[in-house]
Order: structure tokens, then sequence, then C-alpha cells
């Protein structure tokens, strides 16, 4: 079944590119229905899965290179069910939602959402770790493509940025990947969890690693290049870049930090707990200052990350310290809701503003104003998910960083303190922006010409809704999806502890 989910979206991503440029509308149809079926299948990964048990289930294992033992090899446990979840409705909402903004090289741009979809579920659920970084590297092209192509006007700086931060980063992985094989003599996830590294391994290992994720989450200082990819990128490809895109680095320290250099992760938890600190405080306030609506959204993702980032890290601390195994198991999960609630949230930010620059073309806020006065239902949402943006109780976006304030309360009062303070200033930079564009006396005759949301925006927001709610009014459901692979690692860190 994981084949398929890989395959299915790459394959009907080629067959999408048949079309040309003659038969946009086909294109769209057929791509659509193809992201549909994908979330069909992904469907058994939910019902079939038995949440009772750590171990990787629905497992695939082929030989691929044999002269290396590197072989095809996936499954998953609940955390990476959940994130593949994620991927295959955020594609799908993705591609309805840009269902009229694109109407040159109709074919390819599909296309490349298509093939993207099927590369972030390989790197989920590939248990190679070359087969891992061969899915990593290879989900960039399209990417590349999306943000070069039907960017906006600096779209090539924007998009050679974005390739070259997260390639060059990925290289220290990759790296590290090759002594771990040199040293074990195996490609496989599993064996690299067994061996027995010294504390300079380590830490070398934990710097190549967090060099590479850190990237991609992204994390400060190394965020600089997201801002320019949101801002130059259409807004679907805003939307998989923060809903998934940023998940993965989020995901790599999870699946190779954790089981695989466990020591230096808890000896160097202090750097990464200040960076996240630093993101959480400082990148929100750069948010404050911006003036485009799209820049606002894409430091609030940094932010917002870098509760996921505390959360991991935050776990190896109080383990080392403390030997608090319930307080680690609290900050992983934070962590993983705080990444399916960002997927959310972050995703309806983005695609309300390309409802707004579909009609009026601009992203500046200075050029909005009472958008209520005429678009009452898109209010509704957008206040919404503003509100989960600010962290709300009932919402998705408070579940995951209460969970990770609590966690960092335990560890010392005042990481909780400082991290508490996104509450604060999540809520200043997104109520001001509401308050700047949809409150008020109409800003100008183009606003006042703005007509409502139609059907097919509804449906998508509608759906990130529901999304939203649902994880914030109960979470119990991905909680215990995660709960035996969150408590396993837990354990793992505990049993490493020097």
């Amino acid at each position: 079944m994981l084949s398929l989910l890989i395959w299915l979206p790459i394959l009907g991503g080629f067959a999408t590119l048949a079309f040309g440029n003659e038969r946009a509308n086909a294109a769209r149809w057929f791509a659509t229905a193809v992201a549909l079926v994908t979330m069909a299948v992904n469907i058994p990964l939910f019902t079939a899965f038995d949440m009772t048990t750590p171990a990787m289930q629905f497992v695939e294992s082929k030989t691929w290179i044999a002269a290396y033992d590197i072989r095809y090899h996936l499954g998953v446990d609940g955390i990476s069910a959940a994130l593949i979840g994620l991927t295959t409705l955020t594609t799908l909402l993705a591609m309805v939602g840009a269902w009229t903004s694109i109407d040159k090289r109709v074919s390819q741009y599909y296309a490349a959402f298509l093939i993207l979809e099927g590369l972030m579920i390989g790197v989920f659920s590939a248990l190679d770790a070359m087969l891992f970084y061969v899915f990593f590297e290879g989900m960039l092209i399209p990417m590349f493509i999306i943000i070069g192509v039907w960017g906006g006007p600096r779209r090539v700086y924007a998009s050679i940025k974005f390739f070259l931060y997260t390639f060059l980063g990925s290289l220290f992985m990759l790296v590290g990947l090759i002594y771990l094989y040199l040293k074990g003599g195996s490609w496989q996830l599993s064996d690299m969890y067994s061996l027995s590294l010294n504390a300079t391994e380590q830490m070398w290992l934990f710097f190549g690693f967090l060099i590479a994720f850190a990237v991609k989450v992204p994390m400060f200082p190394v965020h600089t290049w997201l801002p320019d990819a949101h801002v130059e990128a259409p807004t679907a490809g805003s939307v998989i870049l923060a809903a998934i895109m940023l998940k993965i680095g989020g995901y790599g320290f999870i699946r190779f930090v954790l089981p695989i250099v466990p020591d230096a992760g808890a000896e160097w938890a202090w750097l990464v707990i200040a960076l996240s600190l630093i993101a959480v405080v400082y990148v929100g306030l750069v948010a404050l200052a911006q003036d485009d609506m799209k820049k606002l959204i894409a430091y609030s993702s940094v932010s917002h990350m870098g509760f996921v980032t505390l959360g991991i890290f935050i776990a190896f601390a109080l383990v080392r310290e403390a030997g608090n195994t319930d307080g680690a198991r609290l900050g992983l999960q934070g962590a993983m809701v705080q990444m399916i609630s960002h997927g959310f949230v972050s995703g309806a930010m983005f695609s309300c503003v390309g409802v707004l620059y579909d009609r009026m073309h601009t992203r500046m806020i200075k050029d909005y104003g009472g958008v209520a006065n005429v678009m009452p239902w898109f209010a509704a949402f957008i206040v919404l998910f503003a509100m989960a943006n600010s962290g709300l109780p009932g919402t998705s976006g408070f579940v995951g960083e209460f969970m990770v304030i609590l966690a960092s309360f335990q560890q010392h009062p005042l990481i909780g303190f400082v991290a508490a303070t996104t509450l604060i200033i999540g809520a200043a930079y997104t109520l001001w922006l509401v308050k700047r564009t949809i409150w008020g006396e109409v800003g100008n005759a183009h606003v006042a010409e703005l007509e409502d949301i139609n059907a097919r925006e509804a449906f998508v927001l509608g759906v990130f809704a529901a999304g939203v709610l649902a994880l914030g009014l109960w979470p119990k459901p991905l909680t215990d999806l995660m709960e035996p692979a969150i408590a396993n690692l837990a354990m793992q860190i505990a049993s490493s502890k020097l």
C-alpha cells in the first residue's frame, strides 16, 4: 500500500504532462482525481493500523542496489502515518484551491504537485537511509520548479536560494549517513539505531543532522530562505511548503537524531532549546513588522515551528537531567501535534491570502481594509484561522503549544515562560493583520468591488476549518495514533543515558 501511495501520484504526475497546454481543464480534472484517489488509498492506513505497538507496519522490503545493501524498504508508525495523512489531504486542497489562479503551463503545474506529493510520502515512509536521502533530495526539484516557473517577480532568486540552502544543508546529512554505513555495514535505519557510537562520533553526527534538518524546519538563524520562497511562490506552493515540507525537518530530528545520537542530542539540547526560543520570540517580533501578508505568515511559521524543535529537545533535557520520561513523552507529543496543527493553520492562512490575491493582485496590507463588509463568509474563515494562529483554546493552535509549554515548565519555569510569550506575540501580529485587512470601514473602491468566496473556495477553507476545530476540540485520536511510537522514542532516550 505504501508503494501505491508513493508511485500513484508520481506516475499520475507524469501522465498529467501528456495533456499539454491545449487541454488545461482536462489536466486539472485528471490531476485532482489522482490526488483524490491517493487520499482514498491512504484511508486503510488508518483503519487497519494497530495502535497498540510501536513497530513499523505495512512494511515492504526489496533489494534495490545489492552491491551496497541498499534496499527499497518502507514502513510506517503512528508518527509517519499522521504526516502521510496530512500530506494527501493538503495536496488535494492545494490543487483544488489553485483551480483558476494558474492559466499558463497548467498541466506542468499540476504534474509538479503530484510528483512532489509522492516524493514527500516517500520521505515519511522510507526505512532505508539512502532511500530516505533520495526522496529527501528529490522533492526539492518539483518545488524548485513550482517557485521558479510560476512564482512572482523575484522567483528565480527565491527558488535558487531555497534550493541552495536545503541542498547544501542535506549534504552534511549524507556525510553522516555514509559514515554510519561504513561503521555498521547497513543502510537500514533499524541497524543504525543499534550501532554503538562513542561521544565524539555522536557529536559530529549530531551536528551534521542538525544542519540538515534545521534548514528544513527552518530554525533560526538559517530561516532566511523561507520568507523569500513564500512571497514568490504561487499560493498552492506556499500551502505545501508550509503545511508539509517544513515538517520534514521535525520528522528528521525524530527519526534520526533521537534514536541514533541520543547522548549527543541530550548534551547539546540546550543549544537547540535556545535557538527555538529565539525563533518563538524574536522571529515573532519580526513578523509584527511586516507589511506583506505572505511574509508575515512566513515569519509566523518560523515562530510556530520553533515549538516543534523545542518540544523534541525538551524531551532530551528532561530525560537526561531528571529521568522524566513522562515529561519527555509530553514534549514529543506536543511537537507532533504542533506539526499537524501548523499544517492545517498555515495552509489555511496562505489559502486565505491566495483568495484575496486572486481578486486584488496585491499582498500588501495597506491595500485592504474592511473586507468583512463585502466578504462576510471569507471574514468568518480567516478570523477562525487567525484565532488558531494565536493559540486560542478550542482550536488546534492551542493544543500542541500548550503541551510543549507544560513540558518546558517541567524542565525550567523560565523556558516555559519564554515559550508562553508566543500566546501574546502571536496574537499581536495575527490580530493586527486581521484588524487592518478585515475590520473597519471599506478601505478603497477596489475592496468595495470584492465578491465573497465561491463554492470551491468555501470547500477548501471549510475542510481546513474542520481540521482546526476537530484537532482543537478532540485531539485524542491523533495522540492515541502516535502514542506507542512516542513512548518508544522516550524509552530509547532513557535507555541510552550514560
